[in-house]
């Protein structure tokens, strides 16, 4: 039997019809976990999806909390179900997005962050086509570095990877970036305070939109 996921609880007070699903792709060392990790430091009321994974647990990971750890053949399942509003299979891992989770966090009034490849933003973005609800909150950002030069220089910083890995990873990101045209916004990738404040003026400006903002009753 599939393992349910729980819902997160609602947040009271949660203003539903302003909350952002925020879908943050990038290339491969540009810097969208750190981006990630900085702006849910500097705001309170976004918070990450907590996505499914049949890999397994790591020291100090917390189901639930860190990832939703699945059996491959619960994982499939869910698959079939169209739980997901976006996966995929990385290293002979699989990871996945559940819709239940997203909607639950988006109606309780939290924004909700999605850190994904392109792939995945793209089926986000064909599943909102035909959601309203995730259309509405669905706001997509590219993030790259400003030339392919900058881009490698940060891959050899991280020295997590050897020449001919790091060479694949600039090839995809040609791929990749080709993609931006599909974002709402492309924020070109400076210094992480920069990045931040960027990001943040994203989040400002959605927040402002018509439609988003309870309008005063003039009567």
């Amino acid at each position: 039997m599939t393992r349910p996921v729980p819902p997160q609880p609602p947040e009271p007070g949660g203003d539903a019809a302003a909350s952002l699903l925020i879908v943050l792709s990038a290339p491969s060392g540009a810097g969208k976990t750190t981006l990630g990790e900085q702006v849910l430091k500097t705001r309170p009321k976004l918070t990450r999806a907590i996505t499914c994974t049949t890999r397994e647990r790591r020291a100090g990971e917390r189901d639930g909390v860190d990832y939703f750890f699945l059996e491959a053949s619960d994982f499939l399942k869910r698959v079939q179900a169209g739980n997901f509003l976006e996966h995929a299979t990385v290293y002979g891992n699989s990871y996945g997005s559940l819709k239940s989770e997203v909607l639950a966090k988006l109606r309780s009034g939290r924004d909700v962050l999605l850190n994904i490849d392109v792939q995945g933003a793209a089926a986000i973005r064909a599943h909102a086509e035909g959601d309203p609800e995730l259309q509405r909150a669905l706001v997509t950002v590219f993030l790259a570095a400003p030339t392919l030069a900058v881009l490698e220089k940060r891959l050899r910083k991280r020295g997590q990877d050897s020449n001919a890995a790091i060479q694949k990873r600039l090839s995809v990101a040609r791929q990749e970036v080709a993609q931006a045209r599909h974002f709402n916004y492309v924020i070109l990738s400076s210094s992480i305070e920069e990045d931040l404040r960027r990001m943040e003026a994203v989040i400002d400006a959605e927040k402002m939109r018509q439609g988003r903002v309870p309008l005063p009753n003039y009567d």
